[in-house]
Parts: structure tokens; C-alpha cells; sequence
């Protein structure tokens, strides 16, 4: 019998509930958490053995999607089971793992894998956050070493400024002002992510502070849980089978680069990344020429070698907290040398590129129909998305050769960062309908790829004509200090300016911030600390401002706002406005109207509920018959006009006329000349365009014309009696020009109905 236990406490103005024994018994620690009806399944695993050969912790952290938990099934005909995560499910996982990883022992070397899964979902309550707070508890109540707990939580601000702990989507979805994600406690954060609609750095700052201080009863809530059902905690073996030569050989290594690090590491500055490379390179063959005279086997040798470029970064880090000086001669709030560039590719939209030391991107702008824009169909997003800003990494981007997979999950979460600092800047689509795609293709990274990123899109945006609002410019900051040499605290610190590869060793942190002069609008930190104190991270924001305002005025130096006109490659799109009630007139019985006119012009046709019609060209002269056809489709025939229409079907009694699409008129026999005509067939034939006018338009809608009446009336005319009309057919010609169905009051089925 299942052995359960449950526990709840009110945060938040809701009931958070977490639950153990009941689902995944076989894993080492599993719970339920449950925020209002939002319920996520947290399991971990160790792995009962180590795996030799490897030089870093083997953390896996997923989330697994379920459709079911917000009662959907999947929108495609022919897959209705989950796929590939979606991207959604992708950060979400990166978020948990970016809070959970800094609290292990990074010497561990057992397989963990953590996975959190969504088992319902209500709309309201985040479900990354719920996963978040899941980790920590199921991590708390585990045997595996963790130096939690921490806490969660989700901020957001109302209309009058204040902070909203825990923010709901349709809080959110009312002020958009702040969506702020944070992890640890009253006295340290450990994880940030955020968007926000340029947001003072003081006020941020705030926001994060007050978040963490809300996470002091959960916090205390997991401590009451761990005491009455947590296991007691493993002590993990690092190192199998020659833990006291490793330590040895180790600290050989550790004195060699110590004693060497003025001669070899600080004898230069090292500007570029091919120079450190090869610092480190040639500290790699003295020190494996200085182990073997110290009697050390080559097997033995192995493990401390793969470990130069950390031990490296030791020394770096010291040198920054004594000495303020940096690898590569730059002072602690200096920025690598920039480089911007516009209009690099001659027939795309809008192109741009950023580059900062040895980081590079590339980024290109493709403008497409407010149909082109991304569906989204995951557990928690329905709609739509007009602005998507895709990453794309390769080996080369690394100086190193290797298989072409696709982007992982790190490039799809650089990618999400910098379309989210974009996002607050971007054009209303009522002023700019356009669907827009910015593809930034990293051709060098070293340090801070995805604010490159974000400042290329900028510039690219610009230039291809988009009217963005301001510009937007990402900084990442790091950080130099003992935190790597004192189990995760930091007592001495160094916030370092536009961090870069070697400088984020042991005790640093990655904390990117992007933002308008006038304001933050995405943030992303995480930490190989267990925490950042509230005088570094303040510190941060305020260092970060200043750099990203020097970026700015960089950037405004290639361009300084966006172009008033679009590429001429890049379509046009020019908005009808037609009555709602004549959509159905435009798309025609069974879409008919609608698929000729892109079939004949290629434009692509966009119509919304509201009556406004979006046609998309890139050729101007199709673009021109599109907006004549869909105004024809829409706009009602008037007594007196004249058109060149088209035969369409011919009767003993007269002649059908194609006016506009989908409205057609009858000419009867006695209006096709003004000498007899025994039946139109003797003088018409299908598809002949002829001259016609309308006489009149009857009550019931019957559109009834004339080709005579354009044609001069011969001298010493005679009227003639008119041929006479089938039995059955009525008196009247003409027909209902709301539908096809010729005849107008004739007895039903005496036309066939022409499609």
C-alpha cells in the first residue's frame, strides 16, 4: 500500500502542495508540487557507478512537456504524440539546470539526471517556476549532496509599480512591464531570467531582492519537509581507485603553474584568442615535461593535463583580485575593441554585423506576409509569433572541427535571449504587419555570443527598414573571485566588464544584460558560486549600464535609427479595408476567389476578422492587379456602370456576364444588339469579353444588362418583337448576385450551377 505523504502552505495568495510517495518509487527521490492546479512531477537519479575519463560534472536536467496536462492534443493530423521537446520545453529545462547546478560539488562524477514533468497546467500559474521550486525540493529530500534548499519565485509589477509575487499569465498579460524569474534566498540569488520593458536599473534591482525575500517561507517549508522525510545525504567519491596520486599529481601541477604564471601566463597581454590558445598549448608541453621528470606516468599525467585551461583560470582569477589586471591588458570595466558593419549581403532584407574582440555574428533580417508568422502550439502558448530571432552556431565558431547536428539546446536559448530583449522595442503590426525572422550566424565566439546577437539583430533591423522603437545592446559581466577556492562562498570579489573565455574560471558567474538607453529589457545570469551577495549584484547592474550605453553610442556611429524605406527585395504590403460582412465574397465558395487571385498574381492574402485585408508582393505591377481583384471580389455593382466582362454561360433567353469575381449579370437576348437575335449563341460565344452596362438592379438583387445600349442606334430603327422566353423561366432576366445560381426566380434546377 502506497505510503503518501502531503504538506501545504499558503504563498503567494495560493496553496503550494507538495506530496511524496505516491508516483516514481524507484527513483532516488521523487515528489509532487502543486501550485494552484499547475501539478510537476520532480524525480533524480544517481548513477550507482562513476564515469572514468571525464572532466566535468555529468548534470542531465529536463522537462518534459505534456499536452495532456492543459488538455490538448497535438494540432498536426498526423502526429499526436509529443515529439522533440519545443523550445518552450527547452528553456524551461536550461532554467531549472542554471539554479540546481551551482549547489552540487562540481567534482562529482556519477551520472545525475533530474527531470521535472508536467502533469496539468492551468493557464495561470507558471509552470517553470512550479519546476523550479519541484528540483528543490526533490534535491532536498534526495540522499545525493546538494547545498540547498533554495527558492523560486515569479515577479511581475501592477499598474501603480508594485511588485506581484508569483504573477499570473493574465497579470502578466495586463502590464507587461516586468516578467522576472529568480532563484535562491533572502541573502543570495543564484539564477536570473527576465524580460522587461525597459526597466530602470534601480527598480531591477529591487525586483530581484524582493523576489528572493519572498522565497524565505518556502524555503523554510523545505526544511520542515527534509527533516521529517529526507534521506540522509551520500558522501560521493570523486575520483575511483587513485584518489591519493590524482591528489598528488594535482598539486604538482597546481605549484608548477604558480610558480610559472608571471613567465607563462602574465609575460604578455594576450589579446586575441589564437594567443591564449597557444599559451596554453605551451603550458600544457611544459607541464607534462616537468611531470615526467617528476617521475609521474604519462596515464597518470592524462587527467591533470585535460584540467591546464582550469588551473589557468585560477591563476587569472588571483591576478584580477590582486592586481586588477586582466589577461589580455583591458581594465576591469573595459570593452574589447568593437566593430560594426551594415549592408554586408547584396539581395536580403537587411543585414548586420557585430563584432567585439574575437566574438563575431552575423545577422540577417527576411521581412515576410503577416502569414508567415510562426503558429505556436505547445503545453502553455497558443497563437502566434510575428517576430522569431533564430542562433545558429557551427564548429568553426569554436576553431574546431566536428559533426553538424542542428541547433542544441544552448543556441536555442541564446536565441530566445536576444529576441526577448528585442521584443519590447519592435513595431505594433497594426503600424508594421510584416512577419519578421533575424538569423544571427555566430562566425566567432569568445565570450557572450548571445549579446552580440542581440546587438547585430539591432543593427540589422535598422537596416533593413524595420521602425523599431530604440536601439537595443546586450554586455555580459562576469566575475573574478574565491568562490572556487572557498566551496562556493565569495568573500573577495571583481565584477569584469564584457567577460571573455579564460576569465570564466571557478568562482565566476555569466550575467548578461541587454536593454535601451533608457532601460533593462532581458537579463540571464547564472553562477559557479552558491550565490552572488546583494552588493555584487548591485554593483553589476549599475557596471553594466555603463557599458552598455558605450556600446550604444557605438552602434549609433554605423546607424543611428532605422531606414525609412525597405529594401527593394523585400515585399510590400499594402492593407484593404473591406465590410466584414464580404470576407465570405472574397474568399468564395470553397476558397475559389481567394486561391485565383494568389494563384494569378503570386501575392500572398492575409485577411483578418476585422475587415482589413494584408497583400503581400514583391512585384509591384501584380501587387496593383491583387488590390484591383480583391476590391472587385468585395465591392457591390452599381446601376449605370460599364464593364468589359467575360461570357459565362449561354441560354436561348440570354447571355450571363462575369462582371467581377463571383458576381456575374444577365444579358437578355433583346439588349445584345440592336438588330434581331434569334439566340445569343449566334453572336456570342463562352469566354468572349464584351462591353456591357448595367440597366438596373432589381429587389431581389438581379443584376440585369445591356451591350446595346453602348452601341449607336441605326438610323430608321424598328422595334422588333423580342424571341420568346422558355416555358416556366419567368419574364425577367438577371439573377441573385450573391451566389452562382443563374436564373434568379426560374424553377430550381432549370440552370445548372456553375462553380
Amino acid at each position: 500500500m502506497l505510503q503518501t505523504k502531503q504538506w501545504s502552505l499558503d504563498w503567494g495568495g495560493r496553496t503550494l502542495t507538495v506530496e511524496v510517495g505516491k508516483f516514481a518509487l524507484q527513483a532516488n527521490a521523487a515528489c509532487t508540487v502543486r501550485y494552484g492546479d499547475t501539478t510537476i512531477l520532480a524525480t533524480v537519479v544517481k548513477s550507482k557507478t562513476i564515469r572514468d575519463g571525464i572532466d566535468y560534472f555529468p548534470l542531465m536536467t529536463d522537462f518534459e512537456e505534456k499536452l495532456y496536462a492543459a488538455g490538448k492534443i497535438k494540432g498536426s493530423r498526423f502526429m499526436k504524440r509529443e515529439g522533440r521537446p519545443s523550445d518552450e520545453a527547452i528553456l524551461t529545462a536550461r532554467l531549472v539546470d542554471r539554479a540546481i547546478r551551482p549547489l552540487f560539488d562540481e567534482r562529482v562524477r556519477n551520472d545525475i539526471q533530474v527531470i521535472t514533468t508536467a502533469l496539468s497546467v492551468d493557464g495561470e500559474n507558471d509552470a517553470s517556476t512550479v519546476a523550479l521550486l519541484a528540483a528543490s525540493f526533490v534535491l532536498s529530500i534526495s540522499s545525493i549532496p546538494w547545498d540547498g534548499p533554495m527558492g523560486a519565485a515569479r515577479v511581475g509589477m501592477d499598474e501603480n509599480g508594485e511588485f506581484i509575487l508569483n504573477v499570473t499569465s493574465s497579470q502578466l498579460e495586463a502590464n507587461k512591464k516586468l516578467d522576472l524569474v529568480v532563484a535562491g534566498n533572502p541573502d543570495k540569488l543564484v539564477m536570473v531570467e527576465a524580460g522587461a520593458n525597459e526597466v530602470s536599473e534601480e527598480l531591477f534591482f529591487k525586483a530581484m531582492k524582493w523576489g528572493c525575500e519572498q522565497t524565505a517561507p518556502v524555503i523554510e517549508f523545505i526544511k520542515k519537509i527534509q527533516a521529517e522525510v529526507g534521506q540522509k545525504k551520500e558522501t560521493i567519491v570523486s575520483i575511483d581507485g587513485v584518489e591519493t596520486v590524482g591528489d598528488q599529481v594535482k598539486r604538482v601541477a597546481e605549484k608548477f603553474i604558480a610558480d610559472n604564471a608571471e613567465k607563462l601566463i602574465f609575460n604578455s597581454p594576450k589579446v586575441s584568442k589564437d594567443e591564449r590558445k597557444k599559451m596554453i598549448e605551451k603550458i600544457e608541453e611544459a607541464l607534462a615535461e616537468h611531470l615526467t621528470a617528476q617521475g609521474f606516468e604519462e596515464a597518470v599525467q592524462r587527467k591533470v593535463l585535460s584540467e591546464v585551461k582550469y588551473l589557468i583560470s585560477v591563476q587569472i582569477t588571483k591576478r584580477i583580485l590582486e592586481k586588477d589586471q586582466r589577461l589580455d591588458g583591458r581594465k576591469i570595466t573595459e570593452i574589447r575593441e568593437l566593430q560594426n558593419e551594415v549592408d554586408l549581403l547584396p539581395r536580403v532584407h537587411g543585414s548586420a554585423m557585430f563584432m567585439r574582440g574575437d566574438t563575431q555574428v552575423l545577422s540577417v533580417v527576411t521581412l515576410g506576409a503577416p502569414g508567415d508568422v510562426q503558429t505556436l502550439d505547445s503545453m502553455e502558448e497558443d497563437g502566434t509569433k510575428r517576430y522569431m530571432h533564430h542562433y545558429n552556431d557551427t564548429p568553426f565558431t569554436y576553431g574546431e572541427a566536428g559533426p553538424l547536428r542542428g541547433p542544441g539546446r544552448r543556441a536555442i536559448g541564446h536565441g530566445a535571449l536576444a529576441e526577448r530583449a528585442l521584443e519590447p522595442v519592435l513595431p505594433d503590426a497594426a503600424d508594421f504587419p510584416y512577419a519578421m525572422r533575424v538569423v544571427s550566424e555566430v562566425m566567432g565566439s569568445n565570450g557572450s555570443s548571445s549579446m552580440a546577437s542581440t546587438c547585430g539583430s539591432t543593427l540589422s533591423l535598422m537596416a533593413a527598414g524595420v521602425p523599431i522603437k530604440k536601439p537595443v545592446a546586450g554586455i555580459a559581466m562576469g566575475l573574478a573571485s574565491d568562490g572556487g577556492t572557498n566551496n562556493g562562498t565569495v568573500t573577495k570579489w571583481k565584477v569584469l566588464t564584457d567577460l571573455q573565455d579564460v576569465e570564466d574560471g571557478p568562482g565566476g558567474m555569466d550575467f548578461k544584460i541587454a536593454g535601451t538607453v533608457d532601460g533593462i529589457t532581458a537579463v540571464q545570469m547564472d553562477t559557479k558560486t552558491n550565490g552572488l551577495t546583494w552588493d555584487l549584484v548591485e554593483q553589476t547592474v549599475k557596471q553594466s549600464r555603463e557599458a552598455r550605453l558605450k556600446i550604444l553610442e557605438v552602434m549609433a556611429s554605423v546607424i543611428a535609427e532605422p531606414r525609412a524605406d525597405l529594401s527593394p527585395y523585400a515585399p510590400r504590403i499594402v492593407t484593404v479595408l473591406i465590410n466584414p460582412e464580404k470576407i465570405k465574397d472574397l474568399i468564395g465558395p470553397g476558397g475559389k476567389n481567394i486561391n485565383k487571385i494568389v494563384e494569378e498574381t503570386g501575392a500572398k492574402i492575409d485577411i483578418e476578422q476585422d475587415g482589413r485585408v494584408l497583400i503581400t508582393s514583391s512585384d509591384a505591377e501584380k501587387m496593383k492587379i491583387a488590390v484591383k481583384r480583391v476590391k472587385d471580389c468585395t465591392r457591390e455593382v452599381e446601376a449605370g456602370e460599364e464593364f468589359d466582362g467575360k461570357v459565362v454561360r449561354l441560354e436561348d433567353f440570354g447571355a450571363f456576364v462575369e462582371l467581377l469575381p463571383g458576381k456575374d449579370g444577365l444579358v437578355h437576348v433583346s439588349e445584345i444588339s440592336w438588330e434581331r437575335v434569334n439566340k445569343p449563341s449566334d453572336v456570342l460565344k463562352m469566354g468572349d469579353i464584351v462591353k456591357v452596362k448595367v440597366k438596373e438592379i432589381d429587389n431581389l438583387g438581379r443584376v440585369n444588362l445591356s451591350m446595346k445600349i453602348l452601341k449607336t442606334k441605326p438610323e430608321g430603327f424598328v422595334a422588333q418583337d423580342p424571341a420568346p422566353r422558355p416555358m416556366g423561366g419567368g419574364s425577367r432576366g438577371g439573377f441573385s448576385g450573391g451566389n452562382n445560381n443563374r436564373g434568379g426566380d426560374r424553377k430550381p434546377g432549370f440552370f445548372k450551377k456553375r462553380d
